[in-house]
């Protein structure tokens, strides 16, 4: 992890700040049905997995040949989503200089976790006021492959880090699943997985503090 980037800790568990007056009464909200991706939607996915991932690295060039043959797809269609990653935050386009993945920094670290905070606090309030049985099976089955990853990785098992940041991001969206706000929903996807880049280039996993935060998340949705 490079030392100038210090990870905010789990601020007492997001939860205890969004708990406030927690009525009984719960009623559902139904998720978007799964849209058939196309194939530049694909690559558009892959590419992305990869700057969030940090396989494409903060200031990377990305050449269009080399991605066309990396992604196997047209130049046309790899100009086109760069362009949409651009509009993003995850890559800076540079007119005739091309592409380059966007760069890091302790400051923008901070903007990221500090929006995180706040957008989930505020999906956990309405998610856990009208949550109904199936957002809680939802997040009991999330709970159960994150912890089961995240038990690995603490006892020094880091082959797991691929599948702990997907476990680690459904959970979080399994919470927050009931907000009943698309635009929230969306809104709070693009900022985690920019959180996430962080944690993913600095390989960072609190170990036992993150365990304990994901449990107490867990109890408090059930309760």
């Amino acid at each position: 992890m490079p030392k100038h980037l210090v990870l905010p800790p789990g601020r007492n568990t997001l939860r205890k700040l969004a708990s406030k007056g927690l009525p009984t009464t719960r009623t559902s909200f139904a998720e978007p049905s799964a849209k058939i991706a196309s194939v530049g939607e694909t690559t558009y996915r892959r590419v992305r997995a990869d700057i969030v991932g940090g396989r494409l690295v903060p200031g990377q060039k990305l050449t269009l040949d080399r991605m066309r043959d990396a992604y196997g797809t047209a130049i046309s269609t790899l100009r086109e989503l760069l362009n949409r990653l651009a509009s993003e935050g995850l890559i800076l386009a540079e007119g005739s200089r091309g592409f380059e993945v966007a760069s890091i920094s302790p400051a923008n670290l901070r903007e990221i976790a500090d929006m995180r905070l706040l957008l989930e606090c505020q999906a956990l309030r309405s998610s856990f006021e009208s949550g109904d049985m199936d957002w809680e099976g939802r997040v009991v089955a999330a709970h159960h492959k994150l912890a089961s990853t995240e038990r690995r990785m603490a006892a020094g098992d880091r082959s797991k880090k691929e599948d702990w940041r997907r476990y680690d991001r459904e959970f979080h969206q399994a919470l927050i699943s009931a907000c009943g706000s698309q635009v929230l929903l969306d809104t709070h996807a693009a900022i985690y997985d920019k959180y996430l880049r962080y944690l993913m280039i600095a390989a960072a996993f609190r170990g036992d503090a993150a365990v304990r935060e994901h449990s107490e998340l867990l109890a408090f949705a059930l309760s």
